[in-house]
């Protein structure tokens, strides 16, 4: 194991008291948990809520998708002893194949507490807008990563975890996936934003981030609306402005348990707007939930049940 590291003394101390006074840990003293992989934007993390006074763990999650992965945890444990933080150790089963990357998040989101902290940056941020514009996604998506108290980095930029990183000479692991053109937030990150900030001569991570905060101030309005309609009135739906009523209909669906805890897709929500204004008189809505209209409301049915019914 390595020297301890001290963080108010030394020449990093000034680094790490300008850092941590731009990000939004809880108070000193506070329990937390942190998502830590080993690279440096989850370090950082780690050494913050240290810095921050927070009675920090570090969480390690092997996927075993690599050779050694293992030994990364070994990283991550010395760090944290270092600093005098808790560590603990897990590890996941996900196989390679379609959606590796959404696999994998799930899974280690599985094993963490839900209210564990992450090493989510500006950068991550402004990746995650372009790639849901990419998508097609509405105001909620243009939001990227939501602004939590889960995510208490997301004013930091990428150079300068690297940089704390540096300064305290931690050497972080390097994920070869994070360079892998087959993952499509990785050709966002090397090549898209990149060309961006040329074209537009400008940092354009900031402005995507600026932007990204405006739409969350968009989408709480309407949010606020879509609360005043109920969902189940078909008539209410159809009146509303598509925008509001889609998001009523969303929470509606999320609130019933329809998409596992991920909100519905649009197509999924347009259909269900389609049933309020009477283009149709039923639709299915994913997994295996439908909707219907009867007498001006719409009921919802869980998976099978409609079948059945169908078959009685």
């Amino acid at each position: 194991m390595g020297e301890p590291i001290d963080l108010a003394a030394g020449p990093p101390a000034a680094l790490v008291a300008d850092l941590s006074a731009r990000a939004s840990f809880p108070p000193a003293g506070t329990a937390v948990t942190c998502a830590v992989s080993g690279g440096p934007d989850s370090l950082a993390l780690l050494v913050l809520a240290v810095a921050a006074g927070c009675a920090a763990t570090a969480v390690h999650v092997d996927h075993g998708l690599r050779p050694g992965s293992g030994a990364e945890a070994e990283v991550v444990a010395d760090v944290a002893a270092r600093l005098g933080a808790g560590f603990r150790a897990e590890r996941v089963r996900v196989d390679p194949g379609p959606n590796l990357e959404a696999r994998a998040r799930a899974a280690r989101y599985g094993v963490l507490p839900a209210e564990a902290l992450t090493g989510h940056t500006a950068e991550d941020r402004a990746e995650t807008v372009l790639l849901h514009l990419l998508r097609g996604a509405g105001p909620r998506g243009a939001v990227g990563i939501a602004r939590s108290p889960r995510r208490p980095l997301l004013d930091l930029r990428r150079a300068e975890t690297e940089g704390l990183c540096e300064a305290l000479g931690l050497e972080p692991v390097r994920d070869p996936s994070n360079r892998d053109p087959a993952f499509r937030r990785n050709r966002v990150r090397h090549e898209v934003l990149p060309l961006l900030t040329d074209i537009a001569e400008r940092d354009v991570v900031a402005v995507l981030v600026r932007q990204a905060d405006l739409f969350a101030d968009v989408d709480g309005l309407v949010d606020e609306l879509a609360a005043t309609i109920d969902p189940t009135e078909a008539r209410a739906l159809a009146a509303a402005r598509p925008v509001v009523a889609g998001a009523a209909v969303r929470a509606w669906l999320l609130a019933e348990g329809v998409g596992d805890g991920h909100p519905a897709e649009f197509a999924a929500v347009a259909r269900v707007l389609a049933v309020a204004r009477g283009d149709h008189v039923a639709t299915e809505v994913g997994g295996g939930w439908r909707v219907a209209r009867s007498r001006g409301r719409l009921a919802l049915t869980p998976p099978g049940a409609w079948q059945d019914a169908r078959h009685d």
